[in-house]
C-alpha cells in the first residue's frame, strides 16, 4: 500500500538560503531511490520560512529506506542548525472512496 509523507519544516530567518542548498542533494537522491514515486520540496506561499516535503512512496518498506538512506541522514544534520523547530511530520495512507 502506498504512503504519503508531508513533512513541515520552519527554517530560522535568514536561514531560507541554505536550507535550500541542504535539501537539494537530499530530493535530487531520494528521487532516484527505488519506490520513491514523488518527492518534492514546496515552500508555504504565506510564510517564506515554512517549507513542505511532499514525498510518495510505494510502501512502508519504501520509507523505511528513504531514512536509512545515507542522504537522508546528512541533510537532518545539516538541516537540524538550521530549523527554528522540530519538523512536524504526517504520514498517511490512502483511502478510496471512489467507485
Amino acid at each position: 500500500m502506498s504512503v504519503k509523507v508531508i513533512a513541515f519544516v520552519s527554517v530560522k530567518p535568514g536561514q531560507e538560503t541554505a536550507f535550500e542548498a541542504a535539501a537539494a542533494p537530499c530530493v535530487a537522491a531520494s528521487r532516484q531511490e527505488p519506490g520513491v514515486l514523488h518527492y518534492d520540496l514546496w515552500r508555504e506561499a504565506e510564510d517564506e520560512r515554512r517549507y513542505v516535503f511532499n514525498e510518495l512512496y510505494a510502501d512502508q518498506a519504501a520509507v523505511q529506506a528513504h531514512m536509512g538512506s545515507d542522504h537522508f541522514k546528512a541533510f537532518g544534520l545539516a538541516a537540524r542548525d538550521l530549523a527554528a523547530a522540530r519538523p512536524v511530520i504526517i504520514a498517511t495512507t490512502p483511502v478510496d472512496v471512489a467507485e
